[in-house]
């Protein structure tokens, strides 16, 4: 009962995000999506109703994965701060589809976190895609 209340708050929220956001050609809406295991990431033109690219941790290898666990960035302050587990992971995913974005020369999206807090694993793939190179 209590896991279907959290979903619905979340929709509730999301709703609201989506009535003040739109994505477009030129600018697709980067929207999130976390699930307990995993994080997804899509690309996506709301004029034609397409998505561009998708990007989740399912596509980074399981090697890949236990070494980005451990891996040390840098952030606005120049401080050193270490990502571990999901984070570190979804940093990945936001390199990822980053990447993916520049291959189609895309280099602006609009943010959609997807009714989740800007922070932990949504705000570490903004940070991933930011590094990667789009902008916000």
């Amino acid at each position: 009962m209590k896991k279907e209340i959290k979903r619905e708050k979340r929709y509730r929220r999301h709703r609201r995000v989506r009535a003040k956001i739109f994505g477009t050609a030129r600018r697709p809406r980067l929207c999130v999506f976390k699930s307990s295991k995993h994080i997804y990431a899509q690309l996506i033109d709301d004029e034609k109703g397409r998505t561009l690219a998708t990007a989740s941790d399912r596509e980074l290898n399981r090697k890949t994965q236990s070494e980005k666990r451990k891996a040390t960035t840098k952030n606005l302050k120049q401080e050193t701060t270490t990502r571990t587990g999901k984070v570190a992971i979804a940093y990945e995913v936001g390199k990822l589809i980053a990447a993916k974005a520049l291959e189609k020369k895309i280099e602006k999206v609009v943010f959609d976190r997807g009714g989740y807090k800007y922070h932990g694993r949504a705000k570490a793939l903004a940070d991933g895609s930011r590094e990667g190179g789009l902008k916000f």
